[in-house]
C-alpha cells in the first residue's frame, strides 16, 4: 500500500472514532437529562448537595427552601420522603432557630401540620421569591441580614387564596452562608425599619 494512501486509511479511521467517541458523549448527555427528567420533585430537591453546591444568595436559599415545601405536599410523597425533606429544610436554619426546633420534635411537628392541612383540604400549590431587587440587606450587632418576602398561592377546599411572608436571613459568620433566621406574615412586620420576624418552632411554614 502506497505511502499516501496509508495516511488516508489512518484520517479515516480516526475521523470515524471521532465520530464514535462524539456520539458516545452525546449520547451520555441524554441519557443524563432523560434521567433528570424522569426525576421526581422530591428526588430533585433530595439530591442536591447542599455541602458542595449551597444556594449562593437570599433568594436561592429561599428558591430551594420553597421547592421542599411544595414537595411537602405531593400525593406521592411518603412519610419518609418527608422525614428526609424536613432534614433537609432544617440545615437551611440559622444555628439559632436549629437551636428551638430539635430535629425529632421538628419532624413531629412537620408531620402534624402536614396532616392537619391534609384533613382540611389544604395544601401549598405555588410559591414565588421576591426579585433581587427587592431584598432588603443590613447590617445588625456585627451581622449581615437579609429580608424579603415570599408569596405562596393555597387552596383550601377549592377555594384559593394568597399567604405573604417575610423571611430574615442571617449570613453565617463561619461559612459565609446565607441561612433562614426567622419569618413572620407580612401583616406583622414593620417594613420601614428592621424589625426581625420572628424566631418561632417550626412546622411547614
Amino acid at each position: 500500500m502506497k505511502s499516501g494512501q496509508i495516511r488516508v486509511t489512518i484520517v479515516i479511521i480516526i475521523l470515524v472514532f471521532g465520530l464514535v467517541g462524539y456520539y458516545s458523549y452525546l449520547a451520555g448527555r441524554a441519557k443524563s437529562a432523560q434521567k433528570d427528567a424522569t426525576m421526581t420533585a422530591v428526588e430533585l430537591a433530595l439530591s442536591r448537595d447542599i455541602t458542595n453546591d449551597y444556594p449562593p444568595t437570599p433568594k436561592e436559599v429561599m428558591k430551594y427552601y420553597n421547592d421542599i415545601m411544595l414537595c411537602y405536599y405531593r400525593d406521592d410523597v411518603t412519610n419518609e420522603e418527608i422525614d428526609s425533606l424536613g432534614i433537609r429544610a432544617r440545615e437551611l436554619f440559622d444555628p439559632d432557630l436549629q437551636a428551638i426546633n430539635e430535629t425529632g420534635s421538628y419532624l413531629v411537628r412537620l408531620h402534624q401540620d402536614i396532616d392537619e392541612n391534609r384533613e382540611n383540604g389544604r395544601k401549598i400549590t405555588n410559591a414565588s421569591v421576591a426579585n433581587s431587587t427587592n431584598v432588603d440587606y443590613y447590617d445588625r450587632d456585627g451581622f449581615h441580614f437579609a429580608r424579603l418576602m415570599c408569596t405562596y398561592n393555597v387552596t383550601e377546599n377549592n377555594q384559593s387564596s394568597t399567604l405573604r411572608l417575610i423571611y430574615l436571613l442571617r449570613k453565617d459568620p463561619t461559612d459565609k452562608r446565607w441561612k433562614i433566621f426567622g419569618w413572620d406574615l407580612y401583616e406583622n412586620v414593620d417594613l420601614t425599619g428592621e424589625g426581625a420576624p420572628s424566631q418561632t418552632q417550626s412546622g411547614d411554614k
